[in-house]
């Protein structure tokens, strides 16, 4: 009989992410198939410790997967810390955003094949007709919308004060940031005597559907929301008099808008935060693993199920792509 399959899903460490790749009902459905789930004790991940402990899954320190056995797949969802250089024995999970050239890509992919590690990016998993599995673009454009909002009503209650939006946190629920921008929206939209008029480039995309659906749900009206998709950007060649027209086109936490700077016309605000989704976590992590639950039933098969089994042939075509200097990196 052959020994279960481990899964250790390891703490986030990056700064103020508190999404989780697996929640405890995903949790569940894996230990039901048969599959031993080690969770370790995490300070930031959006659900308690204790829900994934009362579904029957295995509660370890908090960092501990490194001295695992090497067999165990260790499912995270952000990168690991760039400060961190060893090499990497085990089959990882997540997103290592290493695959498209970006500063330091070769750094962080040669950690795998140094230390005999194989990377599964979740970027980059796709079923047999080409599409991802699983995404967080709906809440990443729900979230986007939401702060949107949120700057745009700030800016109105306070005429002239065109200091940067001030930091924000991780909501714990839709309910509770809903509540907030709707409150917002209604000082800001009292003080300039009208609602904001928004557009949404990419409407059809599961961003897009997001942003129209978070516009919807904090009251603005049909005739406020210009949603365009292709048909529209086709149509004509730019410039594009609507974009300028729009109060809201859809960083960081702590400084969510960047001012642009302009010689004419209102102060422009841009939202470039690379893990919007976790301005709410539990929502955005049900839905992701979730849609992930499928593939992550089939780990077990990984070397022949199409969805692991592409991941993995398109780590090795990255690898063979390696300066060879980079294989040799220390193992400090």
């Amino acid at each position: 009989m052959c020994a279960a399959t481990v899964l250790h899903l390891r703490s986030e460490t990056k700064p103020l992410e508190h999404r989780s790749a697996l929640t405890p009902s995903t949790v569940k459905a894996l230990i039901d198939a048969g599959y031993v789930v080690n969770i370790e004790r995490s300070p930031v991940r959006i659900f308690d410790d204790e829900e994934f402990q009362d579904v029957g899954a295995n509660l370890v320190p908090e960092g501990s997967w490194p001295q695992t056995p090497q067999s165990h797949i260790i499912i995270g969802l952000k990168e690991l810390p760039e400060t961190e250089t060893f090499p990497l024995k085990h089959t990882h999970v997540q997103f290592a955003h290493c695959y498209k050239g970006q500063g330091g890509w070769e750094q962080v992919l040669a950690r795998f094949p140094r230390g005999g590690g194989t990377l599964l990016d979740l970027e980059f998993l796709a079923d047999e007709q080409g599409r991802r599995v699983a995404a967080f673009g709906y809440h990443a454009g729900f979230a986007g919308a939401a702060l949107a909002v949120q700057a745009w009503a700030i800016g109105a209650a306070e005429a002239g004060n065109l200091a940067p939006m001030k930091g924000i946190r991780p909501y714990e629920n839709e309910h509770s940031l809903l509540q907030s921008i709707e409150k917002t929206l209604d000082r800001g939209g009292t003080a300039a005597g009208r609602k904001p008029s928004a557009i949404v480039i990419g409407a059809l995309g599961r961003c897009g559907r997001g942003a129209v659906d978070l516009l919807e749900k904090v009251g603005l009206p049909s005739d406020n929301i210009l949603k365009w998709d292709l048909p529209e950007t086709s149509a004509k060649s730019g410039p594009y008099q609507e974009i300028i027209e729009s109060d809201i086109i859809n960083t960081t936490f702590e400084t969510p808008t960047v001012r642009v700077p302009n010689t004419a016309g209102p102060p422009v605000d841009v939202i470039s935060i690379d893990h919007l989704p976790s301005l709410l976590p539990r929502e955005a992590s049900e839905a992701f693993s979730k849609a992930l639950l499928p593939s992550l039933l089939q780990l077990k098969d990984r070397h022949t199920a199409p969805v692991w089994k592409g991941a993995e042939d398109l780590f090795k075509e990255k690898v063979s792509t390696l300066p060879h200097t980079s294989l040799n990196g220390s193992a400090a």
